[in-house]
């Protein structure tokens, strides 16, 4: 996976994981990206784990914005309790 594949699919997949999990977050533009990029390398990592080639296509995307739910979802308890 190259770094600026991997930037696309993770603006992409940061977009999506907004949609499918909105919340009251004030998350912008920009951590969306990085929330995107981050989700795209641990997508790569479960897929790996799990021995499932997510070279390209819609399989990589989809492991992309699953990684990037889970990290919308560490974001969410992190900023919720340093919040309370």
């Amino acid at each position: 996976m190259g770094i600026i594949s991997t930037i696309i699919v993770g603006f992409i997949a940061g977009l999506l994981a907004r949609a499918i999990k909105p919340g009251n977050d004030a998350m912008g533009w920009i951590m969306t990206i990085i929330l995107g990029i981050a989700g795209a390398f641990v997508g790569g990592f479960l897929s790996g784990a799990l021995g499932i080639s997510a070279d390209g296509g819609f399989i990589r995307l989809a492991f992309s914005v699953i990684g990037a739910v889970i990290l919308l979802f560490i974001y969410e308890l992190l900023a919720n309790k340093t919040s309370a």
